[in-house]
């Protein structure tokens, strides 16, 4: 997916007053010296020829994965501009959510925004867009030809496609080797068709991305993601026919009273939240854990802008807890039974992040930002789950 950086952005500089290239600075959180951009091609209109220098007057929020960003990017200029027009709330952020969560619209008006968008042979497509932005533009020193301008465009649509293309060939990467769907499949199998899954979500978040969401991007979306393929009038009959069984299958789900989950298995693979929800019990701790030390963090004052580490320890923490209901919250709520090598597969997901949180937590500890007591509650308590995790990977592997 594009690395979408501007939220920790503190300032930079884009200079393009020589044709044809694209050079600049831009200063991220965390690091002294700037990410040097060296580009070849030119700015729209508004900013060819000019040089740009913006600073972020907002609260910086650092990427979770801001240190994999290369500190020379080189390649190709995407589409770089200062007078994209956006829609922007007059009203906070959070209290825009919660009136829309209120079914409420918030006042809105449109404004520019500055989008710098490239190609990176580090990174892929990198992004930073800002309605938010202080800006200024020095006078061009030279204006594009309409000519020029046809041939920018071209240039920056060719870099897309190229972006695009090696997504498609992540997901093509993943489907080599796949077994038929109707084999019996273990849980390497599973992993390498949840990867394919990742690899086709990316591709089609950066088609909304790019197309947006209209009738006419859906299409576009769909042809590029192999949605619309032709079908013979016996296909499309038995298309339609699939589609109305499944619609009609969950109408009727919609209808039944959720299962109840065994008695006799309480405590094991269900527990029963103070709001009433069904939670594996496993999964219910580590989501409760990951809560009770994202507070004490954000009670700390350490929340915003935070330390890398102690971000990724409470991301992550929080994460594997999520994962974890992906595997396992059926079996708490009494659903039939899935695949155990399914189940294993996830579960190895989750293990992957909780490491993750284990790694930030250490690197936390030499810093003091949290008192001993609770690096040394937090540490116990990764350990612990990890545990529980290894210990349901077996049991699911001795069902499969």
């Amino acid at each position: 997916m594009a690395f979408r950086i501007h939220d920790s952005v503190l300032r930079g500089e884009i200079d393009n007053r020589v044709k044809g290239i694209v050079r600049g600075k831009v200063w991220v959180e965390g690091r002294a010296e700037p990410v040097v951009l060296e580009l070849k091609g030119n700015a729209w209109p508004d900013l060819a020829g000019c040089q740009l220098t913006f600073t972020n007057p907002q609260k910086l929020v650092p990427h979770p994965h801001l240190d994999s960003l290369n500190p020379l990017q080189k390649g190709s200029i995407g589409d770089l501009t200062a007078s994209r027009k956006v829609r922007v709330f007059d009203v906070p952020l959070h209290e825009a959510l919660e009136m829309i969560d209120r079914k409420e619209k918030p006042a809105e008006h449109m404004a520019n925004c500055l989008y710098l968008e490239w190609f990176s042979e580090a990174n892929g497509r990198v992004v930073i867009e800002s309605a938010d932005y202080q800006l200024t533009v020095s006078a061009p020193e030279w204006r594009l030809t309409p000519e020029e301008d046809a041939e920018r465009a071209k240039q920056a649509a060719a870099g897309m496609d190229d972006f695009m293309g090696k997504l498609t060939e992540a997901i093509q990467q993943h489907q080599r080797g796949q077994k038929d769907p109707e084999e019996e499949w273990d849980e390497h199998d599973y992993e390498k068709f949840m990867k394919e899954s990742d690899a086709r979500t990316d591709k089609h978040m950066e088609l909304i991305d790019q197309y947006g969401d209209s009738d006419e991007a859906e299409a576009k979306i769909a042809k590029e993601m192999g949605w619309d393929q032709e079908l013979t009038e016996e296909e499309a009959e038995e298309e339609s026919r699939r589609i109305e069984e499944i619609n009609a299958a969950c109408e009727a789900a919609l209808n039944e009273p959720e299962p109840e989950p065994d008695p006799s298995r309480e405590g094991i693979d269900w527990v029963r939240t103070e709001s009433g929800d069904l939670r594996h019990p496993l999964q219910n701790r580590c989501s409760e854990s990951a809560i009770k030390f994202w507070r004490q963090v954000d009670e700390l004052g350490l929340a915003e802008p935070g330390d890398k580490d102690l971000s990724d320890f409470t991301f992550e923490f929080q994460t594997t807890g999520v994962k974890l209901a992906g595997a396992l919250n059926g079996l708490a709520r009494g659903q039939p039974y899935r695949d155990a090598a399914f189940t294993v597969a996830y579960l190895k997901r989750a293990l992957d992040h909780l490491h993750k949180a284990q790694a930030g937590l250490e690197a936390v500890a030499p810093k003091m930002l949290l008192p001993e007591a609770s690096i040394a509650e937090a540490r116990k308590e990764l350990f612990e789950i990890r545990e529980g995790i290894l210990r349901l990977m077996d049991e699911f592997r001795g069902r499969a």
